[in-house]
């Protein structure tokens, strides 16, 4: 049996890391939120859109889906969160937003509205970067707080806010251009 009580696992119970449902929750939305991280950025590259649509349009399919899956996992999974009912509620509220944003960029295209669809898909990918922003943040904060549950409770909200606020920005300055 391979030992999980390490990282963000080490806060987590026996009875819980042992739950069949939540095993697959947690693997769902760090696995297909791994896929949304990894491809999601290609998909800004003007150049690839203009140069291969067929591409861009497929790697936005696996986008979509893995985002819905991870978000819906995500969204389960935060009832767990540790800390209480402040850091789920921001791992919740950020699955919504998640999951909202990227189903609006999917109907948007299906409508034809290209504007819309990139506006929602920034919007989309500020959400999944919220998996960096944690990874930067929770050291700093464990640090600067000292103290684990503490850090835990703020980056729960601060791994995606500001990149929302950031993603409301860049939608700004494209609505201007």
């Amino acid at each position: 049996m391979i030992d999980r009580k390490f990282g963000l696992l080490g806060s987590k119970s026996v009875a819980l890391l042992s739950n069949t449902c939540w095993n697959i929750g947690f693997y769902t939305h760090i696995i297909f939120g791994g896929i949304a991280l990894l491809i999601g950025w290609t998909q800004f590259s003007p150049k690839m859109r203009n140069r291969q649509m067929a591409l861009h349009r497929k790697l936005g399919k696996v986008y979509i889906i893995s985002v819905l899956l991870s978000a819906l996992a995500g969204i389960y999974v935060g009832f767990f969160a540790t800390g209480g009912l402040i850091s789920s509620a921001g791992f919740i509220c950020l699955g919504i937003i998640w999951f909202y944003t990227t189903l609006k960029a999917y109907l948007y295209i299906k409508q034809g509205e290209v504007a819309a669809h990139q506006k929602m898909m920034v919007y989309s990918y500020a959400a999944c970067f919220a998996a960096v922003t944690l990874r930067i943040w929770l050291p700093i904060l464990t640090i600067m707080y000292g103290d684990f549950i503490k850090a835990y409770l703020l980056v729960a909200w601060l791994c995606w806010m500001p990149n929302l606020i950031v993603a409301y920005l860049i939608n700004r300055k494209i609505a201007h251009q």
